[in-house]
């Protein structure tokens, strides 16, 4: 049985719903430890890093990162990253305010997508446990015999990129932009913030976009410390689920294992039958996971009766937070 949305919440993942960069801390725990893995890591930092100095654009330097992994098992990559998650998850991995802003939208029926320039290995498990619908992300280039290449399937997950998979989407459920969400912390984000009618800065934000601009967006405090006196800490009322008085009375005492109250995977696009596997990347004996229809990198988040909170991950709240002011 498909369920018809009417609003999508789009997140960035790196240092909006998480508080680190996941595709970093993963190949670090890839590579392993010793002095030899360090000085490898170490080169790729500094030269990826470096391409940032020289302001070389983020989609090459995301294009870089994955360079480095040619060669790599993708079925090893997967396990490294669920190993990653499982450990990193009980030292406050999840950033709180944008995890409760996820849960609202969650208990609302909106639609949660995850959209990121890492790829499955990354955001998987996170995907799994807060429970998104569908996850927008970078894709390899995987051989046959479930090998990196060190090649991309499709563009990077960057920039103007996430808008146009966001537009996709909200075109393939039929939603009005201006009625939906996102939530980014990066200059490169903002052609996805600006795709919606309710942008939300977290941290920081865009410091390029003008002030003029970003004004009247709402603001959510980013993983470190940040300072926006002009601006209220707490997001709009308009990311409160649309629901009677009621309905939020019933809310605020429910587990956070009910916020998905339906499989992921009943969510499908309008007129479609959510089999299109384009841009998915997929290792031989793992089958593609459906994706939206005309949107590349896209896929159906796996199933999750329950989110980070109800695990007991430290720094996450077991219920829903209370509605922003």
């Amino acid at each position: 049985m498909s369920i018809a949305v009417t609003r999508a919440a789009f997140f960035d993942v790196d240092e909006t719903l998480i508080t680190c960069k996941s595709m970093a801390c993963v190949l670090a725990r890839f590579w392993g430890r010793g002095e030899a893995a360090a000085r490898r890591l170490a080169a790729a930092r500094s030269s990826l890093q470096a391409q940032l100095r020289d302001g070389v654009p983020r989609e090459q330097v995301n294009r870089s990162f994955f360079r480095f992994l040619a060669g790599s098992r993708l079925d090893e990559l997967e396990a490294c990253g669920r190993d990653w998650y499982e450990k990193a998850r009980a030292g406050g991995l999840v950033h709180t305010p944008v995890y409760d802003a996820l849960r609202r939208h969650a208990h609302a029926g909106d639609l949660i997508v995850l959209v990121s320039g890492a790829f499955s290995a990354c955001l998987d498990p996170l995907a799994r446990e807060v429970g998104a619908d569908l996850v927008v992300c970078t894709v390899p280039e995987v051989t046959s015999e479930g090998v990196l290449t060190g090649r991309l399937n499709g563009p990077p997950m960057i920039g103007e990129a996430k808008a146009q998979a966001a537009r996709g989407i909200m075109t393939a459920f039929d939603l009005d932009p201006a009625d939906c969400f996102a939530y980014a912390d990066d200059d490169s984000d903002l052609p996805l913030l600006r795709a919606v009618g309710h942008p939300v800065l977290v941290g920081d934000g865009p410091v390029s976009a003008p002030l003029v601009e970003t004004a009247a967006w709402s603001w959510l405090p980013g993983p470190a410390p940040s300072a926006r006196p002009a601006r209220s800490t707490a997001v709009r009322s308009a990311a409160r689920p649309r629901s009677t008085q009621s309905t939020q009375s019933t809310q605020s005492t429910q587990s956070t294992s009910s916020a998905s109250s339906t499989p992921n995977a009943s969510r499908t696009p309008s007129g479609s039958t959510a089999s299109s596997t384009s841009g998915v990347a997929s290792a031989p004996g793992r089958p593609c996971s459906p994706g939206v229809p005309g949107v590349p990198g896209t896929e159906l988040a796996p199933d999750s009766p329950s989110g980070p909170g109800a695990t007991g991950a430290p720094g996450v709240p077991r219920a829903l937070a209370s509605q922003a002011a």
